[in-house]
């Protein structure tokens, strides 16, 4: 049995079926269905069982989760705004500690996410302690599992591969509220108001200047099933696609390609904003100090452990994105 934590989540339930699409259906799906509007991303995907993750939590501290042959830890609070450090602590840091011994101890693979976070203001993202100062508990809380992993590497009885996302966008994240994608805000006001809003210019970037490394979950699925594939190789490795793109990018992908199910043309971005399509707001004097203005993974590392298929960009990525959720079926 293959256990996918978070499973009613975004890149969990992807996860899910990028295995199905490689022939495996007997997973164990752990999540928390308190909101019960979320098991709508169980639904697409095959599955031979559903554990709450508390209960799962109680089968690992106890020992008796039979039969598991690998565990794709995605399961977290990811919202970078939580303020609650106990909560933060023990729902990321010492939820992954647990299982991450249960695995060692039985000898199962252990792919978990990470996230680029760890990094905070940057500016380099490469897999190193010395590019690593979080802005937030979410990042220290991803951060200091890093370092047991990082202090355990010599001495693994199993496959353990920790994956920093970036900033990742795609199909069944719509239950992710504010921290869900930019690319599904976009899309959800554009389709509300007929334009598409971000933030004006600030730390030396233009209007909607700043840059992320904005990564498709499909490639992200791929990337955690070349590890499932390659049970020798162990690490951090980053989770990105190694281009930094504005977020004007992702607005004039998300407007074009509505546009083009609408049968219009495309349009330039100075031609998007001169029609108000693609508006500014000032940018809010609380994000300051603790904004990402630029990301860019450094993937060196993530090729080197193998993983070479190529990585989408934001206009190809963002294209497929707003046709599988709007185009006409």
């Amino acid at each position: 049995m293959i256990v996918v934590t978070g499973a009613a989540g975004f890149i969990g339930s992807n996860i899910v079926r990028g295995l199905n699409r490689r022939g495996h259906t007997n997973i164990l799906a752990v999540d928390d269905l308190t909101d019960g509007d979320k098991f709508v991303n169980l639904v697409g995907g095959q599955i031979a069982d559903y554990m709450h993750k508390d209960e799962f939590r109680r089968g690992v501290l106890d020992g008796f989760l039979p039969g598991v042959r690998a565990v794709f830890h995605q399961g977290a609070c990811s919202d970078t705004t939580e303020r609650n450090g106990q909560f933060m602590m023990d729902n990321n840091y010492r939820v992954t500690l647990e299982l991450f011994e249960y695995c060692q101890s039985h000898k199962i693979p252990f792919i978990y996410a990470s996230s680029a976070a760890v990094y905070g203001a940057g500016p380099v993202y490469v897999e190193d302690l010395a590019n690593e100062r979080p802005l937030n508990v979410y990042g220290y809380s991803k951060f200091l599992f890093d370092q047991v992993l990082r202090a355990r590497m010599t001495s693994l009885t199993a496959q353990v591969v920790g994956l920093r996302y970036f900033n990742v966008y795609g199909p069944q994240e719509q239950h992710k509220g504010r921290m869900a994608s930019v690319a599904f805000h976009n899309m959800n006001q554009f389709l509300a108001e007929g334009h598409v809003r971000l933030f004006g210019g600030w730390d030396g970037y233009a209007d909607g200047g700043q840059m992320r490394d904005f990564i498709s979950v499909d490639d992200v699925v791929d990337v955690n099933l070349h590890f499932l594939e390659h049970p020798k190789v162990s690490g951090i490795f980053n989770c990105g696609t190694g281009r930094a793109q504005p977020f004007n990018d992702v607005a004039s992908a998300v407007v074009n390609a509505m546009r083009g199910i609408q049968g219009k043309p495309a349009l330039s971005l100075e031609d998007l904003v001169k029609q108000g399509m693609l508006r500014y707001v000032e940018f809010p004097e609380d994000l300051k100090g603790r904004y990402q203005s630029y990301t860019q993974a450094d993937i060196s590392a993530l090729r080197k452990a193998g993983f070479t298929a190529p990585l989408r960009d934001v206009q190809t990525g963002v294209a497929q994105y707003v046709q599988a959720l709007h185009a006409p079926r």
